[in-house]
């Protein structure tokens, strides 16, 4: 296989064609060798096999599409409109070409067969495409050694032009398990105990020789330790066995079974962590937010993100040998993280306060989780997967067509989302444009509109800062950056800003939000506005100043406010650059909850309309706060209604992305995580159920009843081949997102969202065409601006 033959001119010859290579004629199996669950499935009975370009540089993909005969298609399709059938991957499978597919390719008894593992089966699951007779040798051996070039392109991000013989040979798979017969006459084989002790003896071999497991004197693939500066004072030293994520087997694998942990301070609030083993210098690296820490008593360890200089990002774990160790390394790493995030002195926060930070760092389950909150989750798990089958992650079902395709023809680009909550309408702010979206009832998005030109009264053309839907959706206000003392109104009907509001002369607006939770349904015309260390109400009926005096909250230190968001009752939650929320039931009064910071700023804040959960978003994590008191004398109180005890603060819930994801997200993209405001679903009398926010390309959703019962998967991904600029539900419902990238604008719906693996995460989403090179019978809907 691997006499080098040319197939450059497949992968860089011409790029203007999306496949490189294709083998037209097929049939396409699941093989389950140990499953009870059978033990082979025929997913095509007539398919194609190609190798394809991605919109992504080294990036290519696996793809096998069902080939219909004449009329066969326009039949299924017919069948499918009539009887309501979802078809998410009915006529196409996609594989992301990596490593770990472990792809090869074996001739038996005359068939020429091509195998890789189902990265999202059972162990020892292969699909297996079994070529026709009409395809030649020569053709199979082609595609496959296409495929170790695509393998080797991802892996070392360069071109496969210059690859010797030898560094392909890397990708050979040869020497794996024989390929099992995908249609056997006789029932499947079940390996003894001392077979499959084999195996796994092999396997680990197999991985030793390429570098997958190697010896602690020195592994492949881990980052050269930076030098550690020196140390003024050591806050924490411990010994623990070292663990390093393995991208390609998805594992953490031992390194060193004991090195010292120390975490120390450098300079004025500079921290540095080290670890040290007998022969070498693990790792060291500045203490900062981007470590994403996470710490799990239950299993010992502690979890976290490494970036080398070049700023690839790794995943490492740190067991401890009790947890008495453990405690003592996370108070001096705490300790360290807060400082530099606060440029204050750690010994300076009370108690309890430490205490709020400690807990959320910690990988707990939520000890308010209401009974039958995980039996819960797994059926609403089961029945968002139930059609999903042994598949792997793909392309999306039919409303990637649906993308809403805004070309551009400026240097703007899409930079806030408004969705309407009394009309179904979206509005996307471009520069001083905003177009204007219909929500369709079949959950599409229809171009209504655009508003070309956003310009004060007096005609001075500008781009706004912040907007917000008003008054029946019938108004906008809008923030115009170069003037914070101002705010503007725009009649939707005309499209065009008739309104200049003085706010106050000395007081700025920061941000600006509704006066309660769904009051923008109404005619209701006063709003909420702060500063950076004041909550006051607008009245736009007021002569004058519209700041209304007597609403007026106004503190003396600069408490940096950021954020506000209200409940259906109108209570209020006001969020700061410093990290904490202060929890309000009117105005004018002083905060009934403060709830400390954890250091980062909060930059989006949202809370449930019964006033339940509090949700604050920073960049590296999201912070679910339960707002009821469940003992002492206010207890099922709100702390908006009442404070709770100094001795009692609300548990905080981190929702944060696992390290070992964080470290494939920003392996893929080479950015570090930002998420975007988050925000629960919401509507009338409608139950919050999810969260959705955005870091980078990727879209995320958390299932709040996995949140609330401690489980490990509570989140979804969506990978889309841009930044994802802006996202929220559309109102009423937990099931469809709209999306706003660079250029295009989404209405997607939940259930495309996969959990996150090596594959969902590296392959990004794009619109595509169908088998026969058609649209679509979905319509994709051109906007103008």
């Amino acid at each position: 296989m691997f006499m080098i033959r040319n197939v450059s001119k497949f992968l860089f010859g011409d790029t203007s064609k999306e496949a490189i290579i294709d083998i037209p004629q097929g049939q396409l199996y699941l093989v389950r060798p140990q499953s009870p669950k059978g033990y082979s499935e025929l997913i095509f009975k007539d398919a194609a096999a190609s190798i394809r370009r991605t919109g992504q540089e080294f990036q290519y993909q696996l793809v096998v599409q069902r080939v219909y005969e004449e009329g066969e298609e326009e039949l299924a399709e017919e069948e499918d409109e009539q009887g309501g059938v979802e078809a998410l991957d009915k006529d196409e499978k996609v594989f992301l070409l990596d490593q770990a597919l472990r792809f090869r390719s074996v001739v038996r008894d005359g068939e020429k067969i091509l195998a890789w593992r189902d990265l999202s089966g059972d162990p020892g699951d292969l699909y297996e495409f079994v070529c026709d007779s009409s395809v030649s040798a020569d053709k199979v051996a082609t595609f496959e050694l296409a495929a170790v070039q695509c393998q080797y392109e991802r892996k070392y991000r360069r071109s496969a032009n210059t690859a010797t013989e030898e560094q392909l040979k890397e990708f050979s798979f040869e020497e794996d398990s024989p390929i099992p017969p995908a249609s056997p006459q006789s029932s499947p084989h079940r390996p003894s105990v001392e077979e499959s002790t084999a195996a796994m003896a092999q396997d680990v071999e197999y991985a030793k020789r390429k570098g997958l497991i190697q010896p602690a004197d020195g592994t492949a693939g881990t980052p050269k330790s930076a030098a550690a500066p020196p140390a003024r004072e050591i806050l924490a030293r411990e010994k623990a066995e070292l663990h390093f994520f393995d991208f390609e087997s998805g594992t953490f694998v031992l390194q060193d079974s004991e090195v010292v942990a120390t975490v120390s301070e450098t300079g004025d609030w500079q921290y540095w962590l080290q670890i040290s083993g007998k022969d070498r210098e693990w790792l060291g690296q500045p203490v900062i937010a981007d470590i994403n820490p996470v710490f799990n008593f239950e299993y010992l360890s502690f979890i976290f993100n490494h970036y080398a200089e070049d700023g690839s990002a790794y995943s490492w774990l740190l067991r401890f040998k009790d947890q008495p160790t453990e405690e003592r390394f996370q108070e001096g790493l705490m300790q360290a993280l807060w400082e530099q995030l606060n440029e204050t002195k750690w010994t300076k926060q009370k108690e309890d306060e430490r205490d709020y930070v400690l807990d959320a760092f910690q990988d707990l389950t939520m000890e308010d989780a209401p009974e039958g909150a995980e039996e819960e989750a797994e059926e609403g798990e089961e029945a968002e997967e139930e059609d999903d089958g042994q598949r792997s992650e793909h392309y999306d079902s039919d409303e990637e067509y649906d993308d809403v395709v805004v070309h551009p023809r400026d240097e703007h680009v899409n930079s806030q989302l408004a969705v309407g909550y009394k009309h179904d309408r979206s509005f996307v702010v471009r520069g001083s444009k905003i177009g204007v979206f219909k929500h369709t009832p079949n959950n599409n998005l229809e171009f209504s509109t655009n508003i070309s030109k956003v310009e004060t009264p007096k005609g001075k053309l500008f781009s706004p800062k912040k907007v917000m839907l008003h008054a029946e959706d019938s108004n906008m206000i809008l923030q115009n950056g170069d003037n914070p003392n101002s705010l503007y109104r725009m009649d939707l009907e005309y499209g065009k800003v008739v309104d200049e509001w003085k706010v106050h002369d000395d007081i700025p607006v920061t941000t600006f939000g509704p006066e309660s939770k769904f009051s923008q349904m109404t005619g209701n015309q006063p709003f909420l506005g702060v500063s950076n260390n004041a909550l006051f109400r607008i009245d736009p009926r007021q002569p004058g100043h519209k700041l209304v005096d007597s609403n007026l909250k106004q503190y003396v230190s600069k408490n940096d406010f950021s954020a506000l968001a209200t409940t259906e009752k109108g209570y209020i939650a006001v969020a700061s650059n410093k990290g904490d929320v202060r929890l309000f039931d009117r105005l004018g009064i002083n905060a009934k909850t403060h709830i400390p910071a954890l250091g980062e700023p909060i930059i989006g804040l949202d809370v449930s309309a019964d006033g339940r959960w509090v949700l604050a978003t920073c960049r590296t994590y999201l912070l679910l706060i339960d707002a009821l008191q469940k003992e002492g004398r206010n207890e099922g109180k709100l702390g908006f209604e009442k404070s709770f005890p100094k001795d009692a603060k609300p548990q905080p819930r981190r929702l944060g992305l696992q390290p070992a994801h964080v470290a494939q997200f920003q392996h893929e993209t080479k950015q570090p995580i930002s998420f975007t405001p988050a925000r629960f679903n919401t509507g009338i009398n409608a139950e919050e159920t999810s969260i959705v926010t955005a870091t980078g390309p990727f879209i995320i959703t958390w299932n709040l009843k996995k949140v609330l019962a401690g489980r490990k998967d509570p989140y979804t991904i969506k990978r889309y081949s841009e930044k994802v600029m802006a996202d929220n539900f559309r109102f009423g419902s937990d099931k469809n997102v709209i999306v706003a990238l660079p250029n295009e604008v989404n209405m997607v719906e939940k259930k495309s969202f996969k959990k996150p693996t090596r594959e969902s995460i590296a392959t990004p989403v794009k619109p595509r065409r169908s088998v026969g090179g058609r649209l679509s019978r979905n319509d994709i809907v051109n906007s103008p601006y």
